[in-house]
């Protein structure tokens, strides 16, 4: 179909009048005509995200359903267990969009577990192997504005869903056709006992169990921590507040961000990995005391940090926070002396090779999976199945998601805020700050400096430009980056690593990925990789020095030559 078909086809369905006058409100505006009919919302590893609105290449009421119909037919093709939970956020539509699933979940027969209000992500991992569920749906965009929305998928592990089952819901949604009505309404299947609400013993259970996470919970009290937190409008308010509560941390909480709100007037990109997204925060802790700012997504599943410094704050990154915590839980459990022989820890390609120094430095094996929490969550399925789960130990991606536990197979900034202020409580117990402890970091290891570029595309063709730039890339490779030699490319595509020094060729052991990642010796390296999301592309910077500010002048030059 074109686009205008497509839209023909919306507006001559059986929709609601106030459907109707948003379609005919775009009858003449071709551009916006393209963008929400000239294709269909992608159903990838991740689910789908996309702009609320109506059209087939926006997330609605139509679109959603559509997606939970493919993932019950998936499920009911599958030996699983015919049971499904499902989560939400504090975005708009979020509960609606849930409910709407549940009930295409229902009418496959699948028994339907759904949080009664505002839950993290990580909680419906949990809630899913907790359940013995062959499925979980969380309902939210994680990070991005709050124009969208999206559905999050999930396997019987409680891990994102991985390629294969992916692909056949996406070959099942396909053969499903829109607008086909709702056999029964929600309270319908609730009274049918199809669809349950998640009993109050998971909430407890959840939390019972990131507490048993903590390495010396008692400390947090003994050092008087004075914390300000920002749950960013999300859903991270209560159950990071009761987390902290419980280990006696002094919370105070940014007013204006408290409630969920998915318009987020405050805070319009409500990703904590800008430094804009902390700008109440900085107002609060002005004003009371503050040893440490903690802010969480709307999702829950990432968190950042900023610490007092002279008249100011500095906001760490993801990577440098990735790094602290791995080192600190790892220098508590070699004192303890309870490290588990053959102990890995597990980053993300993207992510700081730090990281690799500091686990060496340990005797742990690092081991390097692809950009997504769901390879992590691979790693520890790998783990549990052979029996040795306790070998995990820490995993983290620069995208400020952690995780310590297998009780959940997705990032979550509950147990990383609580790791957090034990961490902050033992360094104020010894007269230090975080800010020490990652100078103390790069004195041993060297300065491993990091930078995410994102090029963000528009248009209707604008997956087509990003690839179109990965293929550019591949073909003009440049010889030197910075003033820095690339020695090694790696291209995760054609899974081939390749010296340009010597020629040789050696095979790459990962899944697939179209990401392209340029070695520069000793030096740093740049990787490529376009989102699987939205239409953008990353570019991930690492430059390595002896100095600081070496390795500062090499990143800026990284940054400069590739921008160009």
């Amino acid at each position: 179909m074109t686009f205008m078909e497509r839209y023909q086809f919306w507006c001559n369905a059986e929709l609601p009048e106030d459907a109707k006058q948003e379609l005919l409100a775009i009858a003449e505006d071709a551009e916006e005509l393209k963008s929400r009919f000239g294709s269909d919302l992608q159903f990838g590893t991740a689910g789908m995200r996309g702009i609320m609105g109506l059209g087939s290449n926006r997330l609605n009421r139509y679109t959603v359903r559509r997606a939970a119909q493919g993932m019950a037919a998936w499920l009911s093709g599958t030996d699983l267990p015919k049971i499904a939970a499902i989560g939400y956020d504090s975005r708009h539509n979020s509960q609606l969009f849930a409910e709407i699933c549940a009930i295409a979940l229902a009418e496959s027969g699948i028994k339907t577990w759904l949080y009664d209000k505002l839950a993290p992500t990580p909680m419906l991992s949990y809630a899913v192997r907790q359940l013995g569920c062959g499925c979980g749906i969380v309902i939210s965009a994680s990070h991005n504005a709050g124009a969208y929305n999206g559905i999050k998928c999930y396997g019987p592990d409680g891990c994102q869903m991985t390629d294969e089952p992916a692909a056949i819901v996406t070959e099942k949604i396909a053969s499903i056709e829109y607008f086909i009505p709702e056999s029964k309404s929600f309270s319908e299947f609730m009274e049918a006992g199809l669809i349950k609400y998640i009993d109050q013993d998971i909430w407890e259970g959840y939390y019972q169990t990131v507490l048993a996470e903590s390495i010396e919970p008692d400390m947090i009290r003994r050092a008087g921590l004075n914390v300000v937190y920002t749950p960013l409008c999300g859903t991270g308010n209560i159950p990071v507040r009761e987390i902290l509560g419980r280990l006696g941390v002094n919370v105070a909480v940014v007013a204006c961000q408290e409630q969920p709100d998915g318009d987020f007037k405050t805070c319009e990109y409500p990703n904590p990995e800008t430094d804009a997204a902390l700008n109440e925060s900085y107002k609060v802790a002005r004003s009371v005391p503050c040893d440490l700012i903690l802010g969480t997504d709307p999702d829950a599943d990432r968190v950042a940090i900023a610490v007092p410094s002279g008249d100011g704050f500095v906001k760490l990154t993801g990577n440098e926070l990735g790094c602290l915590l791995m080192d600190y839980i790892l220098k508590a459990r070699t004192a303890r002396k309870d490290i588990p022989e053959g102990a890995e820890v597990i980053r993300s390609l993207v992510s700081s090779p730090l990281a690799d120094q500091i686990a060496a430095s340990y005797g742990v094996q690092m081991k390097t999976v692809l950009t997504g929490f769901k390879y992590i969550g691979g790693e520890i399925l790998r783990l549990e199945e052979l029996g040795e789960e306790d070998k995990f130990i820490f995993g983290f991606e620069e995208s400020c998601g952690y995780l310590k536990g297998t009780y959940a197979r997705d990032k979550d900034a509950v147990v990383a805020t609580m790791l957090v202020c034990e961490m902050a409580a033992a360094l104020k117990r010894d007269g230090k700050t975080i800010l020490d402890a990652l100078d103390g970091l790069y004195a041993t290891h060297g300065y491993y400096l990091a930078h995410v570029q994102s090029i963000e595309l528009t248009g209707a063709d604008a997956m087509e430009k990003a690839a179109a730039m990965m293929a550019n890339l591949r073909s003009n490779v440049p010889q030197a980056i910075g003033g820095a030699v690339v020695t090694v490319v790696n291209d995760y595509l054609s899974r081939v690593s390749r010296d340009l020094e010597t020629g040789k060729e050696d095979a790459i052991h990962l899944p697939k990925s179209n990401m392209l990642e340029l070695i520069l010796g000793q030096q740093g390296s740049v990787i490529a990789r376009p989102s699987g999301t939205e239409p953008k592309v990353k570019f991930y910077y690492t430059a390595v020095g002896q100095t600081k500010a070496d390795s500062k002048a090499l990143l800026e030059r990284m940054i400069v030559q590739m921008s160009e």
